[in-house]
Formats: C-alpha cells, structure tokens, sequence
C-alpha cells in the first residue's frame, strides 16, 4: 500500500503537473521542428511516436516499483522533473551530434543502431515527465479527475505556448527555454510539497535554468548533409545571408556570387538566354524558391517564354492571372512579361512574402508592389473557396521540391489543394474557356501527372463535363511537365498552337484533342509514349480499368482521404524493394515504410511494456480478473481518444486555412476541454458513477462523432467567409462538447481502478501512453488506405468497447 498523505501537503500539486505536462507537450512539438529541419518530417514522426513510448515505459517502472517510489513520494516527484528538464535539453543536442543519415539505412548497418540510439535518447524526457504525472496519480488517488484536469490543461496551454515561442525564437533557443520552463516546474513543486530546505532546491534549479539556456542558444543545429541547401552551401562562395524563424519553418537565403545561381527548373534545351541573377530561398533546407532580379532590362527575362508553364499564355490573353504559392515570385514575373493586366498571388508563408516585399524588395524590383499585382498572404484552398472572382488562368506553382517528391517523403502529407474538391472549385473560378495550369516533376514510370489528369477527369464529369479529354492537354519538357484544364472545349486552333510552341521549344504535346500516338513522343523520347496511353485511358471509359491495374496507386485524392503524394501499392512493394540495387531507389516511397515500421516497433514495444508489468503483477492483483480489463479499457480509450484528435487536426485545416491555425485551435481545445471534462468526472466520481458516466460519455461522443461526419463539409462552407477570429471562434465551439465528453473515460476509468486495484494506476497509465503511441501512427495509415471517416467510426467502435471494459467491483468470470 501507499504511505498515507502527509498532513504537511495534503493538497495533490495541481499547479506543477500542469506546468510540466504543458513543457513536456512544448517540447514534442519543439522536436518535430527540430527534426524537420535537421532531416525529414517522415523521420521526425517517427521518431516522436516512438520516443512516446517513454509514457509507457513510466508505467511499466510505476506499476513494479510504486511502494518505494511513494515512499519518498516529495523527493521522487521533484527530481523527475529536474531530471526531465536536463534531459530534454541535453538529449536533444546528443541527437544532434548522431551522424545519422537515413538515406543510407539499406546499405550501412550502422545507421539503424544510431537510429535505436535516438530511440533511446528521445525517450528518456517522456518517461521522466510521465513519471512525474504518474507519481502524482498514484499518490492522490482521490483527486485523479482534479490531477488530470491539470494534466490535459497544462499540456493543451502548452501547445499554445510552442507556437508563441517559436514565433520569437530560432529552434534552439526555444529549446533552452524548455530547459527554464522545467527548471520553473521545480521550483513550483518545491514550493506546492513544503519541501524541507527548499534552497537548496532552488539553487539546482536556478543554476540548471542557466546552463541549459547557454548549452542551447552557444549550439548549433546541423542539417542533414543530402538537404538542398546543405549542398549548395558547398559552393565556393555561397552562403546564408538572412534567416528568419517561425512556426511555418526556418527561411534561409542564399547568395552564390562566385558560382552565379540559376534556377530554372524545366527550361527548353532551345533557350538562348538565362536567368537574371537570383537569390535562393529554403525552408528548413528544402522546398527551394528563388528572388529573382528584377531590376533588368525586359530582354532579360526572354528565357520566361521557354517553360512549359508558358503555354497557356500562348493559347489565350489571360488579363487575369491567380498564381498559388508565388514564393520568390518567379511565375509572377512570368505573368507579368507574358503581358498579364491582373495578378493576385497567393503565399502562405508571411515571412517569405516579406522578404520578397521589404527586405528584399529593392532586389525583386519590388515585384509584389507592382500596378496589378495583388498579394494574398493565406492558404491557398481556403482562398479559393471563398474567393469569388473569376480568372482568366490559374496557375498553381512547384509547391514541392523534386528530391522530397521522388522520394515519397511527402507520402504521408495532407494536401487539400489536390483533390477532386478541390479542383471543383478551381473550375469554378474559372472564366468561360479560361484555363487551369499545374506544372509538376517529370517522374518515370509516370506518377503525379497522371494522378492529376486522373483527377481532373473525375472533378470535370461531377460538374458535368460530356468528355473530359475534349478539355485537357499535357505538354512534357525533358524536366517538367504542365497540365492544362480548358474551362470549356479545346479548339482545333488552340491545338496548333501547342503543336508549334512545342515544336520551337522541343517539347511534346503528350495529349490534346486529334492528337494521335505518332503525333507524340518526337523530342525527348521515352522507350514508350507512357503519357499518351495513359491519358487516353483516365480520360475515356477505361480508367477504372487502368487505375486497378497500374503498378501505382492514381486513384484521386478527396478531401477524406486527401493523401495526393500517396502512390504505393501493398503489393507492388516487395518488386521495388528487389529493384532497389538497380536504379529502383526513388520508386520506394520511404514515408510509407517507415510509417508502417513505426508501427510495428510500437506494437512489440508496447507488447513487452504491457505484458511485462501483467506477467509480475497478475497473483498479486485483488480482485482476480481485472488485469485484462484495464488493459482492454485503457487501450481502447487510448487509441479512440488519439484518432478523433488528429483526424480533427486535418479536417479543420480547411475551415481555418493554415495548418499551424488548425493545429493549435484543435490540439489546444481538445485537452482544455477534455481536462474540464475531466475536472467534472471527479462529481461523477464521487458520486459513484463511474459506469453510469463512461455511458453517458461515449453516448455523446458517437452521436457528434455521426453528426460531424454528415454535416462537417457544409458548417465549413457556411463559415469560410467569415474572418479568421470568428472561424477560431467557431471551430472551439464545434470541438467543446465533443472533447469535454472525451476527457471523462480516462479519469472515471483511473477512479474506478482507484478503488478496486490501486497498485494497477501507474500500469494502466502506461497502457494509455502505449496505445496513444499506437495510435498516432495507425490513425495516419487507416486515413491512408480508408480516408478520415473511417478512423472516426473505428474511434466510435473503440469507446463502445471501452464501455463494455470498464473495471468493475464483480468481475466476469470469463476475465478470470
């Protein structure tokens, strides 16, 4: 049994279990940052998953060692967190220190031992903080909904306070204030337990704030040496001369003055002239864009005529052009020398539109600021969705780098921007016979072309089209390639003036109305005219057909399943693993595998971290019985609670226009709500309705769960025109009673193990984390396969279940 409460501190240390949850969930949010510019954001969710794991790993500790560790409950608590705040920091800047390059994980066996080592390191903070909590669970038992409370409240400001934070500090000095942040918890736990000499305390506390701000902010972050902008700073000369930091990403710019840069992705091999000078702009490393000059004479930008992306100049007079995500402002220069009266651009960083604006703006020539141009600093599908203008062209520019998207790192991503919803309403602000452009990588086999004529087949049929391939033409350079969607019939004209712009420019005309097989693939040859059969395929009645035969996965994406740069097929994946010693490398979409290796690391780990603890504890458990069902209760509201949460985070990106809007509104109100759902369970607990309360809750869960899946799409169509503070506004109005409801099963499940098996608290927390690990990596795979609405109902099935599970004081025989 526990030792009693002391009469010292009989009040449970509510202030600094919200304080360190809030720092902990800080600090999760600071090492997805950390890691997507340091590496890739497919490794950084790994990584993050599996370091969760930590939460387990502070149950399994609990549940066999609680009696010492009550025993000297004050001291334990306390140095928890001063040995989480040490950890965070330091842990954080030995990864940083691992030579770990994942590109080379399938031939040097010493990448996956440095990866285990990161494992290890990202887990050690979790499990300290978590044990922290924990600690304190199991030693106020009768005041765990007022403990989680302060858990969920805590951890929901914190989500909050990372985005403020890195709004105004670089990454790593926002890591050295994690560092303070604990070393303040300390402080507040000292203060709240009455600990004896609580100088000495304060002086660990005080000192260790100091030293891991300086160890921090005197670091530096090195970036993975196969990032673009890692490469380019090998360039003699080349270097970083502004940087600026925000919640969107790091922006570094680079000047190459020995080496002159020129980026001209897919420019004609007939060009007699070059860009002006540029200025390259990365965000964390990747996703290049480029500043060009724009003080030169107009007969300098001549090579702006010898992309693709310029046909459509050449098949209308476009006076209104919208251009989504203008970046450096490149296609915007593009359309004022092709003759544009009427330009808006679109950008959704502020920090990049800035540059090209003031900072830089006497370099572009001011370009933003021109007569007709129009810049719109906001998310590109919201603004077409509330936009109501029509356009002449719309063109929607590189809004990924060639190196991510062969690679399949942008597999997992969400994209609103390409789907079949999407493309209704980019048809729709079309004007009669305007046209849609979308210029894309040439990858072979074919794969993201394909993909988009696929999908604008399906978007031009729901809005009525007779023969979508009467609307479509693809022109293919030996780089890139542009699709075209006509607002209307292609015209045998327009075809040949695509015929001769092609032809100038050594193009081909991969698809147009008339055109016929020998009629293509003429300049830059492929062993077969793969684009020609294939769109003759998605465009006519034989898709369905070549969609399920294709070696890759072309089906379009829909705003419930809004995955565009997901390609791979299950069973395609052991051809592309054999190819991978033959050029096959690019073909394997490395997201995807490492989601599914997350996965099956997290469930042998969570395995060994149940099991263990249920192997030890199961004779001296009373009553019999009730192991197995906290494990089952606690998994299941562990991954239901964790699958209705993200797939809100991705739904609400549309309502709000900006993923980190949506993050922070959503993740914010879930555990803010859900902790004052979980502060009224401790009535329902006192009570004694524990049961009655977990019905009651799930009752409610699945009946919002039902009516946001049937109503959702139009409350965001009635809000979108409304301004930002009002959709927030909204969107916590939405999310209240659903997250007030989800934060009751936890603390009326962890009451009701109070009461009949108290020694299992620490244990069935540890489940909660392990299946929260689960959880976040098997709600991205079924939202991958399946689309949102069927991880919502899984997460429905789970709470149903988990009201059948809960521990009661007379255990069914079966679970004996």
């Amino acid at each position: 049994m526990s030792k009693p409460v002391s009469v010292a501190n009989p009040r449970p240390p509510l202030a600094s279990v919200a304080l360190i949850s809030a720092t902990a969930l800080a600090y999760e949010i600071l090492l997805l940052r950390l890691f997507a510019l340091a590496q890739w954001h497919h490794f950084a969710y790994m990584v993050i998953s599996l370091a969760l794991l930590g939460y387990g790993v502070s149950g399994t500790v609990m549940a066999l060692t609680q009696q010492r560790l009550l025993a000297r409950f004050e001291r334990t608590f306390v140095t928890a967190i001063l040995l989480f705040g040490i950890s965070a920091v330091g842990c954080a800047l030995i990864v940083q220190g691992i030579p770990f390059n994942p590109e080379e994980v399938l031939w040097d066996l010493r990448q996956p031992q440095r990866l285990l080592l990161i494992y290890v390191l990202l887990a050690l903070p979790f499990f300290c903080a978590a044990s922290a909590v924990a600690l304190a669970l199991a030693r106020y038992r009768d005041d765990i909904p007022r403990l989680y409370a302060a858990d969920l409240l805590g951890a929901g400001s914190g989500s909050l306070f990372i985005l403020v934070m890195l709004s105004l500090l670089f990454p790593l000095p926002a890591l050295g204030t994690i560092g303070v942040c604990a070393m303040l918890a300390v402080l507040l736990a000292v203060w709240e337990l009455r600990l004896a000499r609580p100088w000495r305390w304060g002086s660990v506390a005080v000192l260790g704030a100091g030293v891991l701000w300086l160890l921090a902010t005197h670091s530096t972050l090195n970036l993975s040496p196969y990032k673009p902008l890692s490469q380019l700073l090998r360039v003699p000369g080349a270097q970083i001369i502004a940087e600026h930091s925000s919640p969107l990403g790091l922006l570094s710019v680079v000047k190459s003055p020995q080496v002159p840069l020129r980026h001209a992705p897919g420019l004609s091999l007939n060009a007699q002239t070059g860009p002006p000078p540029q200025l390259a702009v990365f965000t964390d490393g990747d996703g290049m864009s480029v500043i060009t000059d724009g003080n030169r004479p107009a007969t300098d930008y001549a090579y702006l005529d010898q992309f693709t992306s310029a046909l459509p100049y050449h098949l209308t007079q476009p006076r209104h052009v919208l251009i989504l995500g203008a970046g450096g402002g490149s296609e915007v220069l593009q359309a004022r020398w092709q003759g544009a009266t009427k330009i808006t651009a679109v950008e959704l960083n502020p920090q990049l539109a800035a540059l090209v604006t003031t900072q830089f703006g006497d370099f572009a020539g001011h370009l933003y600021q021109q007569p007709g141009v129009i810049l719109q600093v906001t998310e590109a599908r919201g603004f077409i969705a509330t936009d109501t203008a029509r356009y002449d062209l719309i063109t929607l520019a590189f809004l990924d780098t060639r190196g991510a998207a062969a690679a399949g790192l942008h597999a997992l991503h969400e994209n609103y921007l390409y789907t079949v919803e999407s493309f209704a309403h980019l048809l729709a602000r079309l004007a009669p016979d305007g046209w849609l452009a979308l210029t894309r990588w040439i990858d072979l086999p074919p794969r993201d072309l394909l993909k988009l004529a696929a999908t604008a087949a399906t978007a031009l049929e729901q809005r009525g089209a007779a023969d979508p391939a009467a609307q479509v033409m693809l022109i293919r350079g030996w780089q890139t390639g542009t699709l075209l969607i006509k607002n209307g019939v292609i015209t045998p004209e327009e075809v040949t003036h695509a015929r001769h712009f092609a032809a100038a420019r050594s193009f081909d005309l991969d698809w147009a109305p008339g055109l016929e097989i020998r009629d293509v693939n003429r300049y830059n040859q492929l062993a077969e005219p793969y684009f020609y059969t294939a769109l003759q395929a998605l465009l006519g009645p034989q898709r369905a057909t070549y969609l399920a035969q294709y070696k890759f996965d072309l089906q379009p994406a829909r705003d419930d399943r809004p995955y565009f740069y997901h390609f791979a097929r299950p069973g395609t994946l052991p051809e592309l693993l054999q190819l991978r010693g033959r050029g096959g490398m690019p073909l394997i979409e490395w997201g995807y595998l490492i989601l599914i290796a997350t996965l099956v690391q997290a469930l042998l780990a969570s395995a060994v971290l149940i099991l263990l603890p249920l192997w030890v504890l199961r004779r001296t458990v009373q009553p019999r019985g009730q192991t197995s069902r906290v494990a089952g209760y606690f998994s299941a509201i562990g991954l239901a609670f964790l699958f209705i949460e993200i797939v809100c985070i991705q739904r609400f990106t549309l309502l709000l226009h900006h993923p980190v809007y949506a993050a922070a509104t959503v993740l914010g109100g879930f555990l803010v709500f859900a902790g004052l759902g979980s502060a009224y369970a401790g009535r329902l607990a006192r009570a004694g309705q524990h049961a009655r309360g977990v019905r009651a809750a799930v009752a409610v869960i699945a009946a919002l769960v039902l009516f946001y899946l049937a109503t959702l799409g139009s409350i965001f169509t009635a809000l979108m025109p409304y301004p930002l503070w009002v959709r927030i506004i909204a969107s916590l109005m939405l999310i209240m009673p659903l997250a007030f409801s989800m934060g009751l099963p936890f603390s009326l499940g962890l009451a009701r193990v109070a009461q009949i098996t108290p020694q299992l608290i620490p244990w069935a927390w540890g489940v909660n984390g392990c299946a929260s690990v689960i959880s976040a990596v098997l709600a991205t795979l079924l939202a991958v396969h399946w689309g949102f609405s069927v991880v919502m109902l899984a997460a429905v099935t789970l709470y149903g279940l988990a009201s059948l599970w809960l521990p009661a004081h007379a255990p069914n025989p079966r679970h004996l």
